[in-house]
């Protein structure tokens, strides 16, 4: 069992395009909640580690991920476009998560973020 671990970033704030936008398809995805922190598991198939990029950015959490797209010679897709476009995925989760200490791995297309809550202290300074 393959497992890569992923590093992530704070946001750059560049706008996402509609026509951006429509270029991608929205993942399967659970989220659930611990006493530490939020568990993000994402459904990703065909996406490497190298195409994954995850954005912590005020309370929004956006997770890009980019399939490997190979050149084929002498093929014409004819139904295969919505299969082939990437995934985006936004949420928007609060203040009360510490994004800069998410964590992530991507296994066989399946990507787990974990990301844990803001101490207290820090939840009454940011309010």
């Amino acid at each position: 069992m393959k497992s890569t671990l992923l590093s992530t970033r704070n946001p750059s704030t560049a706008p996402v395009s509609a026509a951006r936008v429509a270029s991608f398809r929205e993942p399967v995805y659970e989220c659930r909640e611990t006493d530490h922190g939020l568990r993000l598991t994402v459904y990703v198939p065909g996406v490497e580690a190298s195409g994954v990029d995850i954005e912590g950015n005020g309370s929004d959490l956006t997770v890009t991920a980019r399939k490997p797209h190979p050149v084929r010679v002498n093929f014409e897709a004819l139904n295969l476009e919505g299969v082939q476009r990437d995934y985006l995925l936004r949420l928007r989760l609060g203040n009360g998560f510490d994004f800069g200490a998410m964590a992530a791995e991507i296994t066989r297309g399946v990507l787990t973020v974990n990301l844990p809550k803001r101490a207290r202290a820090a939840l009454a300074r940011v309010a």
